[in-house]
């Protein structure tokens, strides 16, 4: 489950101008952690204030070296770290007391925390073992422990509410690590790309580190395409080795404010014939906490004079294969379309109006034509049943609410 990197789900009231900022990942030649914060590094952060942060965690004396490089006469950052002292194996338990008694801000221990939470349960899983048990090798060391942290300082401190990733790339060959010889991906990376979009390559070096998946799965919400943004920056982070094709080994960070939004989403849809839908709210509101974006079904007349309906769910492709499998399981449904399509969303925020029974959630939607205001129907009805007025009344002094908003009279 996706971190959410909103500073905080308030601030959305409070500047009506608001943008969301949001950082693109793009990663055609894969991602490591050392890729991922100098991309930051590249695109604005603060190398001396990133310095300060990372001094506050009690991990012993390093090196930070930030340099720039070119690769296939591209300019990009390039960050080195490495530990002055002999380095020592930390299992999940040690990391997470090195983080928590930091003076790191809140946030950051807890995205980081959260990023070596997700690689302790996948190299749990691979090696078929309690989480209790794993102590991380390369993962645990000064270098990893610094990459993820300095990635969350930056996302935090660059004001990055939404981070998505393209499709990532898949090579093959092998990699020596504390474990031996193993395949490429490695099957730490295996494991935690499970529902992530992939594409294969001819190429045999190692494209995405168990870090670099880490830090997607845990921090991004979704991968896909870049969304439709105003670009403000792009931000270039170098990779440790060079590729026999000759193509720029780099991260691209792409950061910039939501605009109207063009999404791929997934649709999915069936005929049923034969099925109670009394069961249909149960079914509508699993979906929807699955990350079903939208639910619906439409009467139709089918074959043979039948009466029926078609069911229709659109979600992110990530969340396409859970989301059958729920159809298949709650419905009578024995076969199911998909497809892909493009879908235009405008830029929507979370606001609240004041009425004469207190403050009633809407959602402040940026049309072509300016802003307009919504009301939240569950907020509403909630107002009409406990003071007892007509849902109408409730909608009328949200309206008359945004109006003197717009006056200047409150």
């Amino acid at each position: 489950m996706p971190l959410p990197l909103a500073k905080d789900p308030s601030s959305a009231m409070t500047t009506s101008q608001k943008t969301i900022k949001i950082a693109y990942a793009d990663c055609f030649s894969g991602i490591s952690g050392d890729m991922f914060l100098a991309a930051l590094l590249d695109a604005g952060l603060d190398e001396t204030f990133l310095r300060l942060e990372l001094g506050k965690l009690d991990i012993g004396p390093f090196d930070l070296a930030v340099t720039t490089t070119r690769s296939s006469g591209i300019k990009a950052t390039k960050v080195e770290i490495s530990a002055r002292a002999d380095q020592q194996f930390r299992n999940l338990a040690t990391i997470l007391e090195i983080l928590q008694s930091s003076a790191l801000e809140p946030i950051v221990i807890a995205r980081a925390s959260a990023v070596f939470q997700t690689l302790a349960e996948a190299e749990a899983r691979v090696h078929g073992l309690p989480i209790d048990q794993i102590h991380f090798h390369e993962v645990g060391a000064i270098d990893t422990i610094l990459d993820v942290v300095g990635v969350a300082v930056g996302l935090h401190h660059l004001g990055i509410e939404r981070l998505i990733s393209s499709p990532l790339p898949w090579g093959h060959g092998f990699v020596e690590c504390a474990h031996g010889r193993l395949p490429l991906p490695a099957p730490a990376v295996c494991e935690l790309l499970q529902g992530v979009p992939v594409y294969a390559v001819d190429m045999t070096q190692e494209l995405v580190t168990p870090t670099g998946a880490a830090l997607l799965t845990t921090l991004s919400q979704g991968f896909g395409p870049l969304p439709g943004i105003t670009i403000d920056v792009t931000g270039y982070g170098a990779g440790t080795h060079d590729f026999a094709n000759r193509q720029p080994n780099l991260l691209r960070l792409i950061i910039g404010h939501k605009t109207q939004e063009v999404q791929t989403v997934e649709v999915i849809e069936t005929h049923l014939d034969d099925w109670n839908s009394e069961g249909f709210p149960y079914l509508c509101e699993l979906l929807l906490k699955q990350g079903a974006l939208d639910v619906s079904l439409t009467p139709m007349l089918m074959k043979k004079g039948r009466p029926g309906q078609q069911l229709r769910v659109i979600c992110h492709p990530t969340h396409g294969m859970q989301l059958k499998q729920t159809i298949l399981s709650e419905t009578t449904a024995i076969g199911l379309r998909f497809r892909t399509e493009a879908r235009l969303t405008l830029e929507r925020e979370q606001v609240t109006v004041e009425t004469p029974w207190g403050k009633v959630a809407a959602k402040k939607v940026q049309t072509p034509a300016g802003p307009v205001i919504y009301p939240e129907y569950e907020a509403c009805k909630q107002i009409a049943e406990s003071a007892q007025v007509p849902l109408q009344q409730v909608y009328q002094a949200v309206y008359m609410g945004t109006e003197k908003k717009k006056e200047g009279k409150e």
